[in-house]
């Protein structure tokens, strides 16, 4: 299985928010944005504080598919 952010993306376009701005608002670095764009994994606990800051679960803002179709 493979992880997808593409839901994460698309949440961040209907907040209006910049992705750079939720990167400063979680404090995360850009290396772990660049993780996320090209849909790598990234630590439990970014993945907490995104959640937390969006106030979604993890189920908004990522999904599991299967290594076919990443």
């Amino acid at each position: 299985m493979k992880v997808r952010y593409n839901k994460l993306w698309k949440l961040l376009i209907d907040k209006e928010m910049k992705k750079s701005q939720l990167r400063e608002a979680i404090g995360a670095s850009k290396g772990t944005f660049a993780k996320l764009g090209k849909n790598e994994n990234v630590t439990l606990p970014v993945l907490l504080n995104i959640c937390e800051y969006l106030e979604c679960d993890f189920g908004d803002i990522m999904e599991a598919v299967p290594e076919k179709e990443a």
